[in-house]
């Protein structure tokens, strides 16, 4: 590595600029700076990149010899994930959802009261702030099962749920009826819900909002999202 821009990105593992700007206190222009004119930064940089990554002096300065001479100074540096192409992808660019091993019954309601995770999915951030939601941590993804909604959703379609949209209006939405979840629609009367499914097969039914609310019916959040195998 014969410039000093080449061995500055090989000690942060090709980091963005911004990122080695935070750790080095230093203006963003200041790192590009030493990137992109190779130019070698003042001697109080030097002492920090020396102090944080541990390499060795007369390399960092000339790029001669070894940059961990002592194996166990030698940081650990992660594989950068790709995609099917090779092509390196920014993981800061998506959320990852957790997907729950629970089965939201568009038939008849199945419900496993322990909500276990199952995995996640991820989610490009811009794309979920844009359409869906910020508040990322309010999300969740379940599987369908059943056939009361079919038209609009199907057995083991993957649905996204918004936590936070728990009023009753009309939409489609996650319901708790006693220990298990459904997913219908939802359209709001004066002092009532009225739940209906898309298949005809299955009876409409009430919930009547001017008594007490019973407390195991519960709106669980709003579907905004579902993925289907075609």
């Amino acid at each position: 590595m014969k410039s000093f821009a080449e061995r500055l990105t090989f000690l942060w593992n090709d980091a963005k600029p911004t990122q080695i700007a935070k750790d080095l206190n230093l203006s963003i222009s200041g790192v590009l700076r030493i990137i992109e004119k190779d130019t070698i930064p003042k001697a109080d940089t030097l002492i920090l990149i020396k102090k944080l990554k541990n390499c060795d002096w007369e390399w960092l300065m000339t790029g001669e010899g070894e940059p961990f001479p002592n194996s166990t100074d030698k940081p650990i540096f992660w594989k950068k994930p790709t995609d099917t192409k090779g092509n390196v992808i920014d993981i800061e660019e998506f959320v990852f959802i957790p997907y729950y091993d629970i089965q939201a019954s568009a038939g008849s309601g199945l419900w496993a009261n322990d909500e276990k995770q199952k995995n996640s999915l991820a989610f490009r951030r811009d794309w979920l702030g844009t359409f869906v939601s910020r508040n990322f941590e309010q999300l969740s993804v379940i599987s369908v099962k059943g056939d009361s909604m079919s038209g609009v959703l199907e057995d083991r379609d993957t649905i996204l749920i918004d936590h936070t949209q728990t009023q009753p209006q009309d939409g489609l939405f996650a319901l708790r009826i006693g220990s298990d979840v459904f997913v219908k629609r939802v359209q709001r009367f004066p002092n009532s819900l009225f739940i209906k499914s898309a298949n005809p097969e299955y009876e409409p039914f009430e919930i009547n909002l001017s008594e007490e609310t019973d407390e195991s019916i519960a709106i669980i959040g709003k579907v905004v999202w579902l993925g289907r195998r075609i």
